[in-house]
């Protein structure tokens, strides 16, 4: 079996997991190394968290990493990388640098690298303009090069963003490129990557797996509860990753057997059982989804006031499966003052009035309203209320740690754990 070579770009997340388990024995095994390629890994902004979750996906099916480099994300810099790395190897995994910005360069750099050319792919266009609910015509020229994908070789689907994986293939090797965002990139080699491999290269398939979601607990207090209360046996691989105040555990055995799924049942049951509150999905859904299931269910539809998160909220929700069934109607302003005004509340009753006048307005039955930052004793938050279709209202303080993009992202997760906890 031919060796493989994995190169990483634009990492966001930490992941943390148990110590590996053996390597079950095979008459070969595909080694590969790996590069990961990143100037704000090199500045110490984040830790080097896709080797860590590669290596350890890829450990179990018999693939096996033989070594590991860092290089910034110029085009220079990734070429020597390649150069050195790609020495007597026939598969390069490429991730990052996939995205719309001018510094997203590594579908250019490695179309150069490889001397094969792009192409726009007219269902990826028409999936892109779906997702963001845009007639194709009207998608910005720098969205649409994340269409593009080479002339030789294919493209792998993304579950969760608006960047395809690459595949560049060669007469002597291939060269697969992955996205950057940590949640992007893992859903993409759960379902995209593991297939191809074991297409082209003969990998085992994946063994049984479950991953858990949650959301207003933290990884670290996470993993000390399953520690402490959760029998894990030795041969489960755990990995986690942490995302704009949401959080991911997977559990992972090397086989794919009916006593191997049982054993990650009674896990799960172990885990739920000290965690219960926090988790929101066990199929993959997005913490978006859960809450419009549980609007869904609930009955009724929901109208939004944003300050605080300028409509990201909204944005979050209308991509969510079912939002356009649930959604009654989304108002923003920079103030509550002029949000008020546009959608005819009194100003002086505050947040409470703004989530009555959007429930008004829409005649929805439910309805959220965020106000703008306070700050109390050095401490900024934001008040969120929400109306029930009783008329009732109920309110909670959330922290604001910032105006960032980052910083409204934990926001709109603290405002749809809100929504979560309190439609029944």
């Amino acid at each position: 079996m031919k060796p493989l070579l994995l190169i990483l770009f634009g990492v966001s997340a930490v992941i943390h997991a148990a110590e590996p388990a053996a390597l079950p024995a095979q008459e070969e095994r595909l080694d590969y190394r790996i590069v990961v390629t990143g100037g704000e890994l090199l500045d110490g902004v984040y830790p080097d968290a896709h080797t860590h979750f590669l290596t350890r996906t890829l450990h179990p099916l018999g693939v096996h990493c033989v070594g590991s480099m860092i290089v910034d994300d110029v085009r220079e810099k990734m070429f020597e990388a390649l150069r050195f790395a790609t020495n007597g190897v026939s598969l390069v995994i490429v991730t990052g640098g996939l995205g719309p910005t001018p510094n997203d360069i590594t579908r250019e750099t490695l179309s150069e690298f490889t001397g094969i050319s792009l192409r726009e792919q007219p269902e990826v266009v028409e999936g892109m303009a779906r997702r963001l609910k845009l007639p194709k015509e009207q998608l910005r020229a720098n969205l649409r090069k994340q269409a593009q994908t080479p002339t030789r070789g294919t493209y792998l689907k993304s579950a969760s963003g608006t960047a395809v994986g690459l595949v560049f293939e060669m007469d002597s090797m291939v060269i697969v490129v992955l996205p950057g965002p940590p949640r992007e990139l893992q859903a993409m080699v759960t379902h995209e990557l593991l297939p191809y491999l074991q297409k082209r290269f003969g990998v085992r398939p994946l063994g049984a797996t479950l991953t858990l979601r949650f959301v207003g607990v933290g990884q670290s207090q996470i993993s000390q509860t399953i520690k402490e209360h959760v029998e894990v046996p030795s041969d489960v691989i755990i990995t986690s990753l942490f995302e704009g105040g949401r959080v991911d555990f997977t559990f992972s055995l090397a086989s794919n057997t009916p006593a191997a799924k049982d054993t990650l049942a009674k896990l799960k049951e172990q885990v739920l059982g000290n965690l219960g509150e926090y988790f929101y999905a066990d199929d993959g859904s997005s913490l978006e989804d859960a809450v419009i299931k549980k609007l869904q269910a609930a009955g009724g539809r929901l109208a939004l006031a944003e300050v605080c998160t300028g409509g990201q909220l909204a944005a979050r929700l209308n991509g969510a499966a079912g939002a356009s069934k649930v959604l009654a109607g989304e108002f923003a302003g920079p103030t509550e003052e002029i949000l008020a005004r546009l959608i005819q509340a009194e100003a002086a009753s505050g947040v409470k009035g703004l989530a009555l006048a959007a429930a008004q307005r829409t005649q929805s039955a439910w309805a959220l309203a965020i106000g703008q930052p306070q700050e109390t004793d050095g401490a900024r938050w934001a008040l969120a209320a929400l109306k029930f279709p009783d008329g009732k209202v109920t309110t909670q303080r959330l922290s604001v740690r910032g105006s960032d993009d980052d910083a409204r992202a934990q926001l709109v997760t603290q405002l749809l754990d809100f929504l979560r906890r309190q439609v029944k």
